[in-house]
Parts: C-alpha cells; sequence; structure tokens
C-alpha cells in the first residue's frame, strides 16, 4: 500500500550529531574533564532523558549541568556549545527534498530537546520544510513510548499502515511496525532511499 506521509527521525538519520563535542567545549569552560561532561550529557544519561521529556527547561537544565561540571559559562554560551554539534547527512536530506517537491507530507519525529531544535531550526534551512513536528520534549514523552506514537497518528491524520517511517533505533522501528508503520531501520543511506522508493511514495 504506498504510504501518504513519511516521517523522520533527525538524529544519524538526517543529521548526525557527537555530543563529544559539546563535552569537549563545556569542559573548556569548567573543572570536569571531558570525560566527566560527557558521562552527564550522552544519549543514555539520566539528566538528558529528563530534558528531552520536557520534565526540566532550559535554565533548570543548565544549572544542573553547570552545578555538576564547575562550567562557568552564561546560559547563551552554554547554548551554542550545546547544541552545535550537528553536521547534515546529505542524501538523506536529498530524499527528504524529492518527497517534499513532490508534494508528499513529511513530518519530523525525534526524541530531542529545546537547545538542539532551536539550533537546527537556524542552521540547516531543509528543516523548515516539514508539514509538522513531533518533539519528545513538547509531548513529555520519548520514543518508543506508544504516546507519543499517537502524537504522530494524530497530527497526521493518515491511516497507520500509510505512514512511512524512518529512523536508526531498532526499539522504535519495531514500536512502529507493531502499529503498522511501513517502518525501515536505517542503517546505511542507499539502502533506505532503496526502500523509500520501493514504497511507492515516489511514485514510478
Amino acid at each position: 500500500m504506498t504510504p501518504l506521509a513519511a516521517v523522520f527521525d533527525i538524529g544519524k538519520v538526517l543529521l548526525d550529531f557527537d555530543y563529544r563535542i559539546a563535552a569537549r567545549a563545556i569542559a573548556a569552560q569548567a573543572s570536569a574533564t571531558p570525560e566527566e561532561v560527557f558521562a552527564q550529557l550522552n544519549a543514555h544519561s539520566e539528566l538528558l532523558r529528563e530534558y528531552e521529556t520536557g520534565l526540566m527547561s532550559t535554565p533548570d537544565f543548565y544549572a544542573r549541568v553547570s552545578g555538576l561540571t564547575g562550567y562557568r559559562g552564561a546560559l547563551a554560551d552554554f547554548r551554542q556549545v550545546f547544541a552545535d554539534i550537528f553536521t547534515p547527512i546529505g542524501p538523506i536530506i536529498a530524499l527528504h527534498a524529492q518527497l517534499h517537491a513532490r508534494g508528499v507530507p513529511t513530518y519530523i519525529f525525534s526524541n530531542t530537546n529545546e537547545m538542539a531544535i532551536a539550533h537546527i531550526r537556524a542552521a540547516f534551512p531543509f528543516f523548515r520544510n516539514f508539514t509538522d513536528y513531533v518533539l519528545s520534549y513538547e509531548q513529555t514523552a520519548m520514543k518508543p513510548h506508544p504516546r507519543i506514537y499517537e502524537a504522530v497518528e494524530k497530527i497526521t491524520s493518515v491511516p497507520r499502515e500509510r505512514l512511512l517511517y524512518i529512523d536508526d533505533r531498532p526499539e522504535n522501528v519495531e514500536e512502529g511496525a507493531r502499529r503498522g508503520w511501513q517502518a525501515i531501520h536505517h542503517t546505511d543511506n542507499a539502502a533506505t532511499i532503496d526502500a523509500v522508493k520501493k514504497s511507492g511514495v515516489l511514485g514510478e
């Protein structure tokens, strides 16, 4: 069944990221080492999970990280060094551009935070070309919790079986597939592009 909308994860799909970049920049103005900072900021840390689930505001997150690491910079400096960790994944951005040009509704679906999204909006023009955005910190839920998938289904107003979904995390893909979405586990640009073409969403 041909998809009617495409749903994209951000990290490792459209944009690569590395929190070690932020850890080094923060450590340069802190008493902690880059490794100690990274322990607080990596994708598996409970502190980052609280922030990306919307349980903590940006000023509170900044205060917590500063307290734990001895960071001496202002919040404005912290915003810049924390979020400037992304590099574009050109082939998948180009894939999105093809879908957008054909008038296919496209959606961002991401576990993320306010600082990251503010930076991405400013730094990457392609990001404005999505129909809508389902973001964990706004939904107060993170993938693979079913509640945030329900938010996607509500916002897209597309039958589950006609949602095309691209994500790099197996557990997130599995939840999408369990719900009947046409889920693609993104591990390789060429393979993902081929799978999208085979779905029929780009036409003949």
